[in-house]
């Protein structure tokens, strides 16, 4: 739920990156991060383990201008990808306005994924959110590694609700933006 701050005329929304270790959330946010004008982000907080898995999250706001004179504010957010951090993956989730589920293009890491959407919708379902009405899209990453399944495999055991869905490899900036786009507008048209 978008928190409106009148005094300042501030709209903070939240986004989530979802999905299953090492499938690339950190890599969006990082990359995202990293080519956005100074003065348009916030402070990046990564924390990481040795093996460079999110156990927290990565924090971001990023200025998108204003609607009816509030200045935008998204905040973007990944989950640990390690199903036990379910914790944290569920207390990131509180109050969030709108979810990238991220997934791993490799033919070995569909089961990964599949699990990972499950997850998801229980974490959401247990908050009061459902899936299928709130701003979601689905990011195929790694497209650029030689064992992939096909757009239409992970179509088929990823997106029943045909939700937006773009490619990506998050690690050369590709799909990364629309990715983001996407989802902002989503959640901008939700809140009106």
């Amino acid at each position: 739920m978008s928190l409106i701050n009148y005094s300042s005329r501030e709209i903070n929304c939240k986004v989530v990156y979802y999905g299953c270790g090492l499938c690339g959330k950190t890599t969006n946010i990082k990359f995202i991060y990293g080519k956005v004008a100074p003065e348009a982000k916030g402070k990046l907080i990564s924390l990481a383990t040795e093996l460079d898995r999110t156990l927290f999250f990565d924090f971001m706001p990023l200025d998108l201008g204003s609607i009816k004179g509030f200045k935008t504010r998204f905040h973007l957010y990944t989950v640990p990808g390690q199903v036990f951090y379910n914790a944290s993956r569920k207390l990131i989730l509180k109050g969030v306005d709108g979810v990238v589920f991220v997934a791993d293009s490799q033919v070995e890491r569909l089961e990964a994924n599949v699990e990972s959407l499950a997850n998801l919708q229980e974490n959401l379902a247990e908050h009061g959110f459902n899936i299928e009405t709130m701003p979601f899209i689905i990011q195929y990453n790694k497209r650029d590694l030689p064992n992939i399944a096909s757009v239409e495999e992970l179509r088929a055991q990823l997106n029943k609700w045909n939700v937006p869905e773009y490619e990506a490899v998050a690690s050369q900036g590709y799909g990364v933006f629309d990715t983001l786009k996407s989802v902002a507008k989503m959640v901008l048209k939700n809140l009106g």
